[in-house]
């Protein structure tokens, strides 16, 4: 399987609307690797690490996000990853 490696950030009203719950259980659903965290800018970060069709659902996914999120743009870029992930996790850091 080839993979590909993707940056994505969302931006709008994503933080206190369970946006990186949400994430890590659609990445699960959909075998993607990687991380999401909040930004200290407000916005939501996402490494993804996949397939492209599942990388395509998940950015699909991100630009609505979950019921109380106000998504105002989504920016996605390739991003070179050092490491294969084994899961995907919230980073709280």
């Amino acid at each position: 399987m080839n993979l590909t490696s993707k940056h994505i950030l969302v931006k709008g009203k994503v933080q206190g609307v369970f946006f990186r719950k949400n994430t890590k259980q659609i990445a699960d659903e959909l075998k993607i690797k990687g991380w999401v965290k909040n930004s200290d800018e407000g916005h939501v970060e996402i490494i993804a690490q996949a397939d492209e069709d599942s990388i395509k659902k998940l950015i699909e996914w991100c630009r609505q996000g979950p019921p109380k999120a106000e998504v105002k743009d989504v920016i996605v870029s390739d991003a070179k990853v050092e490491e294969d992930f084994k899961t995907f996790y919230i980073d709280r850091e």
